[in-house]
């Protein structure tokens, strides 16, 4: 649990930012998640705002892996189906205004500051009496005041950590997608797969629809089909794979598709088949940070998986990769690092260990110990990500496959220049 805010985080009103960098210097000084759990801060913020969720219709995307994709692969699809759309991400990799798309494209830098300035301005009121605004909040109203500027009908919507007192369950969207439920966050979310899903699955609104992968654990469909029953929401099963996707696609994206076309199909009412077909061949499907090709000869690969689900996906997207491959990996301290790597070792035939810029980024010595329990035992350590990287490419060499994995912050890293200075948060 993070530590007390301060007064001026969150209810001082200070200066609004006026640039891009005070934005983002303002939005890093919030509280990431606060003590105070519950959507009560964020439905006062918002209508301090005029409340501009009501302004367009929305598909809330919540699930352990794959909620990134699947929400970008919805939002292209909708803009195939001539719907104006956006989309809402976390977390950014490279800079704050990517959690924002309209029309595809991030929105501009103008644009996202004065956004934030505005929450800024009523964050100090939304806070009273039930602590102060959290960054994820902050960001969530940012991204709904943009969507609503910018005249979109529909936005496709991620939702943060869980989904009950996620800052994003303020929507009562007319379609929910739960990509996958697996262990993560326990903490705060329950110590089983079934307590995770009734966690994330309470932002079904009555009356909806509720569309999941074909896959979903026994426990997690247990969940979902009572919970549709519960709120008398129609509940979709979306197929395991995609005919539209182009050859080539990594299985998972394959399978999020599948997902997005189910989803958009319930939103709309009907697909143009041959309309998503040609979006998703203009790359709709090239992800960022997720089986993101860097590089070639060897091939380098940079996917965030940060579970051992997302691990394990990849591993499967892996299999068969031609010459050696090597892992570049670094892990936070609050994610299970024994089941990262243990998903990967079938399949990786060796690892370069290293820490990214985020604080919780494990020590590459500490990863190492973890690998040798593990019974890994064909590892090295690199203590800055370029290096690590560089040597995993020259390991694999000519032919070869080169990975990094293991948080998206370390995806992050290798995006910027060395020595720059970081940013990224959830």
């Amino acid at each position: 649990m993070s530590s007390p805010p301060s007064e001026q985080a969150g209810r001082a009103p200070g200066p609004s930012p006026s640039s891009f960098a005070e934005a983002g210097r303002w939005l890093l000084g919030l509280e990431l998640f606060g003590m105070d759990f519950g959507t009560d801060r964020m439905r006062r913020l918002l209508g301090a705002l005029g409340n501009p969720q009501r302004s367009f219709r929305a598909i809330h995307v919540v699930g352990s892996n794959g909620k990134s994709s699947t929400t970008r692969l919805a939002d292209a699809v909708l803009r195939s189906q001539g719907t104006a759309s956006g989309a809402y991400l976390s977390p950014h990799l490279r800079s704050w205004n990517e959690r924002v798309l309209v029309g595809g494209a991030p929105v501009g830098e103008a644009a996202f500051t004065a956004a934030v300035a505005r929450v800024a301005q009523a964050a100090p009121g939304a806070a009273a009496g039930g602590g102060p605004v959290t960054q994820f909040e902050a960001l969530t109203a940012t991204a709904f005041l943009l969507l609503a500027e910018a005249g979109v009908a529909a936005a496709v919507v991620e939702a943060g950590l869980g989904g009950r007192l996620d800052a994003t369950n303020v929507l009562d969207a007319p379609v929910t997608v739960c990509t996958s439920v697996g262990l993560e966050h326990t903490r705060w979310l329950g110590g089983t797969v079934g307590e995770i899903a009734t966690e994330k699955l309470d932002v079904v609104a009555p009356g909806s629809t509720l569309v999941i992968p074909a896959d979903l654990a026994p426990e997690a469909f247990d969940v979902a089909a009572a919970t549709a029953g519960r709120r008398d929401a129609r509940l979709v099963v979306a197929p395991a794979d995609s005919s539209l996707a182009p050859p080539g696609t990594p299985p998972f994206l394959r399978a999020n598709l599948a997902l997005a076309l189910a989803a958009c199909h319930a939103f709309l009412g009907a697909i143009d088949e041959g309309a998503a077909a040609s979006v998703l061949s203009e790359g709709a499907l090239d992800i960022p940070g997720r089986f993101e090709i860097a590089g070639r000869d060897p091939l380098t690969i940079l996917d965030g998986a940060h579970n051992p689900d997302g691990a394990a996906a990849l591993a499967r997207a892996l299999a068969g990769a031609s010459g050696p491959v090597v892992a570049c990996m670094a892990i936070l301290d609050d994610k299970d690092a024994g089941g990262l790597i243990g998903a990967l070792s079938g399949v990786v035939d060796r690892f370069v260990l290293t820490s990214c810029a985020h604080p919780r980024s494990l020590a590459p010595e500490a990863l190492g110990a973890v690998a040798s329990r593990a019974g890994v035992e064909e590892f090295e350590l690199a203590g800055e990500p370029h290096d690590a990287l560089a040597r995993a490419r020259a390991l694999a060499g000519r032919g070869g496959t080169a990975v990094a994995t293991g948080s998206l912050y370390l995806i992050a890293d290798l995006g910027r220049e060395r020595g720059a200075g970081g940013g990224s948060t959830l």
